[in-house]
């Protein structure tokens, strides 16, 4: 075997390079010969260019898709390479201009004195662009403007009636033109004064009643607002309706299953709270202790109450009393109505005798005597008012139950009647709970 060579092999640019004939010198030559022609007319090597793309756009565009046919591999890479280095350049530019912006903002907060007087000095030389500008952005954005305006003033409501009452001191003139421009208006000068002349006429006629001024409740735009914007977030809640029915559905479960259970709940109630009382903790109210234990039977048994919060459930506890309440005050006064009714049916005679003596008495006093129907009512009540539960009834109550008794006492029968009416007063009182 030979040695190996020190000598390198030319590569294939530099074989390509050198002539291999008489053509190849010659071709090589005029190469080198329009490199340097280019070289020294740039423009007009460029102009000459542009006119010929210009003249043989077609010729181009085939020239191109025939090499991209020809070498997609090629073209694919190129176009690859291409869009790299467009994410390159990009990235690049970003980065410049953040490089750029945090320059002028650290320059800003180093030099405020100098930004301020900038701004100052410019605002102070373009007043007419300034309101210009101004004019155009709220015609574009009027909404917009009004509501952060509104915020703002709602955010802080004294600081903004400092400010209006502030302005109005610092322009009355413009005040009173701006009323009297607003006057000019025949419709809205007429309203005022019809306005005004009902005012009037309403505290006129409450001073003839005797009867108190109309008392009016001020209601701020800011309070306005927040109630409309609250009513709107109620209103337009696309769970309001099931919202409803669960809160609806609650109330009523929890009304009929006191109405049924409300004595052993409430006993269940009295000694839970006689226990803790044992046990020297905290003393609690018998009644919220029972509605909480029904509260939690009542949820265990409902099968969507997903929607209810802490103040449906205690809405629902305070319908459910109220109703509770009322059904109860009616059961009791129907009782007393039916019990005195019949008390004084039964026991007429010996009434009637005892209303008598007491009529006699107030005579012989002085005394006015009464009507011996309304004294006989009187004294039944006096006689069965014991034995009839009435902590749900007032003192109005009790006067309507008089009143109504005395419409339905049976008139006064002879001898023969008697028997008849004390059998069917008997058989009355039994129906009684």
């Amino acid at each position: 075997m030979s040695e190996p060579s020190d000598e390198v092999s030319p590569s294939h640019d530099e074989k390509a390079s050198r002539p291999q004939g008489p053509d190849d010198a010659r071709r090589l030559r005029k190469r080198k010969y329009n490199r340097r022609y280019r070289e020294r007319h740039p423009e007009q090597n460029a102009a000459i260019r542009r006119r010929w793309v210009e003249a043989n756009r077609d010729r181009i565009r085939e020239s191109n898709r025939r090499w991209r046919a020809e070498n997609i591999e090629r073209a694919r890479q190129l176009n690859r390479d291409a869009a790299h280095r467009a994410v390159l350049r990009r990235q690049r530019d970003a980065e410049q201009c953040t490089r750029g912006r945090e320059r002028v903002r650290q320059w800003r907060k180093n030099h405020l004195d100098e930004v301020r007087s900038y701004h100052a000095q410019w605002a102070a030389q373009n007043r007419e662009k300034i309101r210009e500008y101004s004019a155009r952005y709220y015609e574009s954005h009027r909404d917009e403007v009004n509501a952060r305006s509104a915020a703002r003033r709602d955010a802080n409501p004294e600081r903004a009636k400092q400010w209006r009452k502030a302005w109005a001191e610092r322009n009355k003139d413009r005040l009173a033109d701006l009323q009297r421009q607003r006057r000019k208006n025949p419709d809205v000068y007429q309203a005022q004064l019809e306005a005004n002349a009902a005012a009037r006429r309403l505290k006129r006629r409450l001073q003839n009643a005797g009867l108190p001024p109309k008392q009016l409740h001020p209601v701020t735009a800011a309070e306005r607002r927040a109630h409309e914007q609250a009513a709107d977030t109620y209103f337009k809640d696309p769970t309001l309706a099931e919202h409803v029915r669960q809160c609806a559905v609650f109330t009523e479960s929890l009304t009929a299953h006191l109405r049924v259970h409300e004595s052993q709940m409430r006993e269940f109630a009295a000694a839970y709270v006689a226990s803790r009382s044992r046990l020297g903790l905290r003393p609690v109210d018998v009644d919220d202790v029972m509605y909480s234990r029904a509260v939690e039977v009542v949820l265990a048994d409902l099968q969507r109450t997903e929607l209810l919060s802490s103040r449906d459930i205690a809405g629902a506890i305070r319908s459910s009393r109220a109703v509770l309440r009322r059904e109860q005050r009616q059961w009791q006064f129907d009782l007393l109505l039916r019990t005195v009714v019949a008390h004084a049916n039964i026991q007429r005679d010996r009434l009637e005798l005892d209303v008598e003596i007491e009529n006699r008495a107030r005579v012989r006093r002085g005394l006015p005597q009464v009507q011996s129907d309304a004294l006989l009512v009187q004294l039944a009540l006096k006689e069965v008012v014991e034995r009839v539960p009435t902590n749900r009834l007032t003192v109005s109550s009790i006067r309507v139950v008089c009143r109504a008794a005395k419409a339905r006492l049976a008139p006064p029968l002879d001898n023969h009647s008697k028997g008849a009416s004390l059998m069917a007063a008997k058989a009355a009182t039994k129906t009684l709970p």
